[in-house]
């Protein structure tokens, strides 16, 4: 496939235009940026909290894993190839299931994942609960996490029979379980401590909602 000509953009978080998804994923891929509209987008610094978060989900969706392989968890950065989607984002977090019809190359995840996580940072709050909500809901992505450690909010969405997230609530006991992983809870308080469990702890942890 041939090369797309383009021209490098040094102002505000754009670092080139016109840039074709092969030359994304050459030239910027795993760099910490995101391919939307022909456009790379040089994602702003985490916070150490965002991490911690981060951290704290893939290592518990990687223990669950062990228990019961049904799944794998990528963390970023790795590009999500949506179908019908010109926008190819780098999820903080994306579980890809061993039923998915969705092809994991190198590189990339060529289809939608079953879930992703976005984890809010300042300064992406428009566009995890804006435009990738509709990308990933479009695009085909089974559950959509949004994890806001700033307001102490976990909004968690569901495709229901229409097609659309539908917004999920924990039980009444606060955990959250999805058919997406049968067995896995999600206790959304706990996302909000300081320290996090340790990995100790989430071993313990998910030892105890599976029965292990």
């Amino acid at each position: 496939m041939p090369k797309s000509d383009f021209s490098p953009v040094h102002e505000n978080q754009v670092l080139a235009t016109g840039v074709a998804f092969e030359d994304y994923l050459e030239r910027f891929s795993g760099l910490h940026c995101e391919l939307v509209e022909g456009t790379v987008i040089q994602m702003s610094p985490a916070s150490f909290r965002h991490n911690e978060v981060v951290q704290y989900l893939t290592l518990l969706l990687r223990t669950f894993f062990t228990f019961r392989p049904i799944g794998t968890v990528i963390p970023q950065p790795f590009t999500q190839r949506l179908p019908g989607i010109e926008s190819y984002r780098e999820p903080d977090l994306m579980v890809v299931l061993k039923s998915s019809s969705s092809t994991l190359h190198p590189t990339y995840l060529d289809g939608p994942a079953d879930l992703c996580v976005e984890v809010v940072s300042p300064g992406t709050e428009d566009a995890d609960r804006g435009q990738k909500f509709v990308e990933y809901e479009k695009g085909g992505v089974g559950e959509y996490w949004i994890i806001d450690h700033l307001r102490r909010d976990a909004l968690l969405y569901r495709r229901g029979a229409e097609g659309f997230f539908e917004r999920q609530m924990p039980a009444a006991d606060g955990l959250y379980r999805t058919p997406l992983l049968p067995g896995f809870l999600l206790d959304t308080a706990v996302l909000w401590r300081e320290p996090l469990p340790d990995p100790v702890a989430i071993v313990d942890a998910v030892r105890g909602f599976i029965g292990a």
